[in-house]
């Protein structure tokens, strides 16, 4: 598994980001957001019971995210076509406001070394990556269990202090300085 301080892999994927037909998928890769902090979340399977509950929190802190320069990007090995219907499918869904990838191809998941070997699917991982697209944070949690999006906008505001962080630190708190 890739982990921090190496870089992000390069990747071309459609993502879905509306439940409109016409207007639903677009191209999304490392270029489109170049520049910007980034959080790319990946799920094992749409149309699951853990997923939207992280899908959903994460979708409702993305003004948060947006507010601190960085885009979230969610991925799942499913199609886009998959991603369309579920949003289209699933009330919590329908508004998301950040793309859904899909890593279709397995592409992307095997670059990064979140390929579940025995269910064949992306694991439950989060990256947080910097403008420079270098990892700078890595969370892989059991496919049973979900994350906390909190404690992934609590690192990415740690990290982009640039000091020494403590434990429990949140935005807002003295930093160590030595």
């Amino acid at each position: 598994m890739l982990g921090v301080g190496q870089k992000f892999p390069q990747f071309n994927v459609k993502a879905t980001v509306s439940t409109d037909l016409k207007t639903a998928f677009t191209d999304v890769s490392n270029e489109t957001y170049a520049g910007k902090w980034k959080v790319v979340f990946f799920w094992p399977k749409d149309f699951t019971f853990v997923c939207p509950t992280e899908i959903v929190a994460f979708g409702k802190l993305n003004k948060d995210f947006a507010d601190r320069d960085t885009v979230l990007l969610g991925a799942s090995v499913d199609s886009e076509f998959v991603h369309l219907a579920w949003r289209q499918n699933h009330a919590d869904l329908k508004d998301l406001p950040i793309p859904m990838l899909a890593d279709v191809k397995r592409e992307l998941s095997a670059a990064l070394g979140i390929l579940d070997p025995a269910a064949g699917v992306s694991q439950r991982a989060v990256f947080i990556v910097d403008p420079q697209d270098i990892i700078r944070f890595v969370m892989v949690t059991d496919l049973s269990v979900g994350r906390n999006s909190q404690e992934v906008l609590r690192v990415l505001d740690a990290l982009q202090t640039d000091e020494l962080c403590p434990c429990n630190w949140n935005k807002g708190q003295e930093t160590i300085h030595v």
